[in-house]
């Protein structure tokens, strides 16, 4: 639950939960406008636990309910606050596309139009541990979690898009070569040799396979990098060269866009 200020008044926090590659899991209490409109490349499946959770995403106002499921998908952009004042409480899994993707078998990535869903959807997700924070997530654990939301985000899309022609062998050399040296800058000239894809076709497959753009990816993984110095200890600045940005305020503003938050409030929520 969230901790006490010195004035007796609720605080925000933020506790991270077990994860494994691909998959993030936290738990958060929030009050007020928690969130500035941003945008991450992973689906955002959460579940509310109290109070009420109002977001803005595609044109729209939504409430999410205690019991009900929140997803966004990858690049869309939202903001996210409490519908009252006693604030909200949530856990989330951060999901990243690809093991979607592998999941329904190469087929392009559901979108799922009405982002809030009932309770009776969610039984095969609680059960495959979705939102635990503590249980770990061996090799098997980790395929049932990301089955069980492939299978949701499967049954909550009203249409399915016709296949389309994927070279994932080729994408999956690009999705690695962009995950294992995020900082390095590629030019697109590497990449289209890494993948014997033109610029155009490997920038349109990547995004239907992944639910967004290499260079963005590319971005998303270089924050993942600064957070986890951070953690660590490494000085924002540090951080923020060492993670391939300018500066630091390169690096806040960056991050801000991509969670809704500066890496300071970010990290005085965690405990």
């Amino acid at each position: 639950m969230p901790r006490q200020s010195p004035a007796g008044r609720q605080r925000d926090s933020i506790r991270l939960g077990s994860g494994a590659p691909g998959i993030e899991r936290l738990e958060a209490h929030l009050h007020g406008q928690a969130f500035a409109p941003h945008r991450h490349d992973t689906y955002a499946i959460g579940v509310t636990l109290s109070g009420v959770q109002r977001f803005g995403f595609r044109g729209r106002t939504w409430h999410c309910l205690p019991g009900q499921c929140h997803v966004l998908h990858p690049d869309e952009m939202h903001d996210g606050g409490a519908g009252t004042d006693a604030g909200f409480g949530y856990r989330i899994v951060y999901l990243d596309p690809a093991l979607v993707q592998q999941a329904l078998g190469g087929r392009p990535l559901p979108f799922v139009a009405e982002p809030v869903l009932p309770a009776a959807l969610l039984r095969d997700c609680w059960s495959a541990g979705t939102w635990s924070l503590e249980a770990p997530l061996d090799p098997l654990a980790r395929v049932e979690l990301v089955g069980a939301v492939a299978a949701l985000l499967a049954r909550a899309t009203r249409q399915v898009a016709p296949a389309a022609r994927l070279d994932l062998a080729a994408l999956a050399r690009v999705h690695a070569l962009l995950a294992a040296e995020p900082v390095e800058p590629l030019s697109l000239a590497a990449l289209e040799a890494e993948s014997g894809l033109d610029r155009w076709s490997l920038a349109r497959q990547f995004r239907a396979a992944y639910g967004t753009s290499p260079s963005r990816f590319r971005l998303l993984r270089r924050l993942d990098l600064a957070r986890r110095l951070m953690r660590a200890g490494e000085s924002l600045a540090d951080a923020a060269l060492a993670a391939g940005f300018a500066d630091q305020s390169h690096l806040t503003r960056q991050f801000k866009r991509a969670y809704g938050l500066t890496p300071a409030r970010w990290l005085a929520a965690l405990h």
